[in-house]
């Protein structure tokens, strides 16, 4: 039997709110100068559909732009929050260095996120989680965008048959579910309390989860 465990990025690890808003506003300063877009910058709408695939999010973001535009849109973006990580904008959560130190030595470790590659290869680089995180499975990889589907072909390649899914938002816990793992639900800066009901278990802090997977 191979255990491991399964982290998701934004919100769980890597604090994305610091890089969040100076990404967003940039990305929609550029659609003014285009002519593409009128008003505020929408923020909180984006903090409130954090962890959905990037395809979603700009459908709810720009639901008026064609696909050409939100693309675009996203292209700008992405390099928007790599540049915000290189110059050391963003930062990880309490606890979560200390954390991934103590259970590298007992089981590999993984991120599986719905963030874009080259995105979590930035936040990976930058606080060198290498040295903790075996491989980073991002959805990317699946023509669907659901996480379970993620989780499972990393299960496969990795011949993983237990272990923990700890993140914030639906998507973790039902990735979880779907494969069989233990939930663990992160109550941090984008987490919503209906998606964190079905979690097996749920912290505040990340310190907490050391805890439930060591006993």
């Amino acid at each position: 039997m191979k255990h491991a465990i399964f982290f998701d990025m934004d919100g769980t690890l890597f604090q994305t709110n610091t890089i969040l808003a100076p990404a967003l506003e940039a990305t929609f300063t550029h659609l003014r100068s285009e002519g593409l877009w009128k008003g505020d910058t929408p923020l909180q709408l984006y903090r409130d559909i954090m962890g959905v695939p990037l395809p979603v999010v700009w459908e709810k973001l720009c639901p008026m732009h064609s696909l050409e535009t939100r693309e675009a849109s996203n292209t700008f973006f992405q390099q928007a929050l790599i540049n915000e990580i290189q110059r050391g904008t963003g930062t990880l959560y309490d606890g979560v260095e200390e954390a991934l130190v103590l259970l590298s030595k007992k089981w590999p470790l993984y991120i599986a996120s719905n963030g874009q590659t080259s995105y979590l290869n930035a936040i990976v680089d930058h606080f060198a989680l290498d040295r903790f995180i075996e491989k980073v499975y991002s959805i990317d990889c699946v023509r669907s965008g659901n996480k379970s589907e993620l989780i499972a072909i990393a299960l496969k390649e990795q011949r993983i048959t237990s272990g923990f899914v700890v993140g914030d938002r639906a998507s973790d816990i039902n990735a979880a579910s779907d494969n069989g793992l233990i939930s663990i639900g992160v109550r941090f800066d984008f987490a919503q309390e209906h998606e964190l009901e079905k979690a097996h278990y749920i912290v505040s802090h990340f310190d907490k989860i050391m805890s439930i997977i060591l006993k």
